[in-house]
């Protein structure tokens, strides 16, 4: 895990740095991001990040300090970002709008988030954003800057300023208060987020999660707000931790890539990825977007064998199902397919084939009776309710894709029995007359959400 925000330059941390450090790495954080609220704070941030290895340093200056962002202030801020990668300052911030306590005059704290977004631009830094009940004046601020990469940190806003940010390409972390009792309007925020836009913090050494709320927080409480998170979006903690290590690795410029995988672990199922080649260039397809699902780098550069695939599995009984999924359509190498749910059947695992359905006409013969035995359940995309929407979203190469993707789903279900209908929530499709197909065609039915890949 990433602590993407704590203060460790500040009492009572401050006074423990070793041991606060060393109790994240037992608890399982990798990095720590340490903030600074002012400019002595940023100083110290600095020299904290050059004695501990694992900690980066983030330069700026709370809107409750804006009424002492002066030309000294900048010019002292600039000196420190000019040796920027000896410094390991990785963002500017926190910087931003406070309109709850309005310790600096709103006008002033305009001004100075406006200075300090440019100096943001000026070395190409992303930046870490507070804002407390000042929704409109941020947008406009950060809307007009110019800014690539924001994080709104401890987010705790309403559901149309996350939906805001997210629209804008921006990420959003949560902080230890989701785990408090009336905090269900932030926790309902956290279901929304994509995987690619949540990052986790602790903003130490404030609000610690329950139940250790009242005590002095510290990056190791992490993993209570990862647990909860985690529920509240039906993954695992480990899924959680990879995302959101993920998405810090890349906004922070930290660490290196994680390599590319052909067996990947999501909640209690393996995937396997048997190829990025598809007979379908779906509009909404993920891999026109990112190499990533759930943390997972899936661009392979060289299709696996059968044997790669099966010495990845290790062990089929060590997970609900097997499932032949990835960036591309796993019938695109029906042999190889074949091959490695023949291995798992007879090693105790169950399979599952995640498939577009068009497996007869990429293979030019019928390859359901072939899958008898192999597979014990079957899960189409169909993803539109008639052939001329299909066409415009799915783009198939056949051009009586959607025919057969019916005929699929139909004999499908008389030689395999269990098979599931598969939707993903886009404008103009006719959710419910594709429950109605499916129901016709004797499947299971499931809407996928739009954003929600894995």
């Amino acid at each position: 895990m990433i602590d993407t925000h704590c203060h460790l330059d500040m009492s009572p941390l401050c006074e423990d740095l070793e041991g606060v450090i060393s109790r994240a790495r037992d608890s399982g954080v990798e990095n720590i991001i340490t903030v600074g609220a002012d400019l002595s704070a940023s100083l110290e941030a600095v020299r904290i990040a050059k004695d501990y290895r694992p900690v980066y340093a983030s330069v700026g200056v709370h809107p409750h300090d804006a009424k002492d962002v002066v030309v000294e202030t900048i010019t002292a801020l600039r000196d420190l970002l000019n040796d920027r990668v000896q410094n390991k300052i990785v963002a500017l911030g926190e910087i931003g709008l406070d309109y709850h306590y309005d310790l600096s005059p709103r006008g002033v704290q305009r001004g100075a988030f406006e200075r300090l977004l440019e100096l943001a631009k000026e070395f190409d830094l992303p930046v870490i954003v507070h804002n407390r009940e000042a929704d409109e004046d941020t947008r406009a601020i950060i809307g007009n800057s110019g800014i690539k990469k924001a994080l709104f940190h401890c987010f705790s806003s309403h559901r149309a300023m996350a939906e805001w940010v997210i629209n804008k390409g921006y990420s959003i972390s949560f902080a230890g208060n989701i785990t408090f009792k009336k905090a269900q309007a932030i926790r309902d925020l956290a279901i929304i987020v994509p995987d690619d836009r949540l990052m986790l913090e602790t903003d130490a050494p404030y609000l610690a999660p329950e139940p250790l709320r009242g005590k002095r927080n510290e990056p190791a409480f992490i993993q209570h707000t990862a647990r909860l998170i985690a529920d509240l979006r039906g993954i695992s903690t480990e899924d959680l931790d990879r995302i959101t290590t993920l998405n810090a690795r890349r906004f922070f410029g930290i660490g290196e890539p994680p390599p590319s995988v052909i067996a990947y672990k999501i909640r209690d199922n393996l995937y396997l990825n048997l190829t990025s080649a598809c007979s379908n260039a779906c509009s909404f397809c993920i891999k026109f977007d990112t190499d990533f699902v759930k943390g997972h780098n899936l661009r392979i550069s060289e299709e696996p064998t059968a044997r790669e695939l099966i010495d990845a599995i290790g062990d089929p009984k060590a997970y609900k199902e097997v499932v032949f999924c990835g960036l591309g359509e796993p019938t695109e190498r029906f042999e190889v397919l074949k091959e490695t749910a023949r291995w798992v059947k007879s090693h105790g695992g169950r399979v599952r084939l995640n498939t577009n359905g068009l497996g007869r006409l990429i293979n030019g013969r019928d390859i359901i009776p072939e899958l008898k035995g192999l597979v014990d359940s079957i899960s189409v995309s169909l993803n539109a309710h008639n052939s001329e929407v299909y066409r415009r979203l799915c783009r198939p190469s056949f051009s009586n894709a959607y025919g057969e993707v019916l005929s699929f789903i139909r004999d499908a279900k008389e030689v395999i029995g269990d098979v599931a209908v598969t939707v993903v929530d886009i404008e103009g499709v006719d959710i419910e007359a594709c429950r109605d197909i499916a129901q016709r065609l004797g499947a299971r039915f499931r809407i996928r959400r739009l954003d929600s890949v894995g």
